[in-house]
């Protein structure tokens, strides 16, 4: 199972001079394809203290020079992990277009006013989800859940504002790498890495494929 990349070149000279431009070309480009179903679809991947790692989908909800936001349960296994060890990576697998934008750097938390401005713009259902799933536990079943969701529901109908979850909030990745991966034939992809250095500027290096 193999497929030759046939793309145009990606060169140091084409990029934007720090990795938010790039990052917002490559992005507006994979969001008109629409052979590319949810391009805000992104692989986080977190780790223990100890190293042990794991990976999950989530859905980028906002990006800026900041760095790249997406919101979870603090208490869901990713949250606990990245309290305790406050690096992730991310991976954005953009196929269709054989690309793919690797983040790597430190994840902190938003502040509460960001989190609740955004927890506002979620559907109704969605909210009464975020405190009726206590995320990576455990539960007896999906019955157990839906019972939970139905009380709140009763509690909190469509014209009632539904509190945010204290637990609940927004984790900002501050990039301290961003690789931009193109793919190409006999295996001879395009990587080229923005490094964040300590006066603040950015560094692009190639990698080899």
């Amino acid at each position: 199972m193999r497929e030759q990349y046939r793309t145009t070149e990606l060169s140091a000279a084409d990029l934007a001079p720090e990795p938010i431009g790039q990052f917002a070309r490559w992005f507006k480009e994979t969001a008109a394809n629409p052979a590319i179903h949810e391009p805000n679809a992104m692989i986080v991947s977190t780790a223990t203290p100890e190293g042990r790692p794991s990976s999950r989908t989530v859905l980028l909800k906002h990006y800026d020079e900041a760095g790249f936001v997406f919101f979870t349960n603090y208490e869901s296994r990713k949250g606990r992990e990245l309290a305790a060890n406050p690096y992730a990576s991310l991976l954005f697998p953009w196929h269709p277009l054989a690309r793919q934008v690797i983040v790597t750097g430190r994840a902190t938390r938003v502040g509460r006013d960001e989190t609740v401005a955004y927890f506002r713009t979620r559907p109704h259902g969605s909210q009464l989800g975020a405190w009726a799933s206590p995320q990576s536990a455990v539960i007896p079943s999906r019955a157990d859940l839906l019972a939970r969701y139905e009380e709140l529901a009763a509690r909190y109908p469509d014209h009632e504002q539904v509190p945010v979850p204290p637990t609940w909030g927004g984790i900002r990745v501050i990039p301290e790498t961003v690789e931009f991966w193109q793919g190409h034939e006999n295996r001879l992809h395009d990587r080229l890495r923005y490094v964040h250095e300590t006066d603040g500027t950015w560094r692009v290096e190639r990698l080899a494929p």
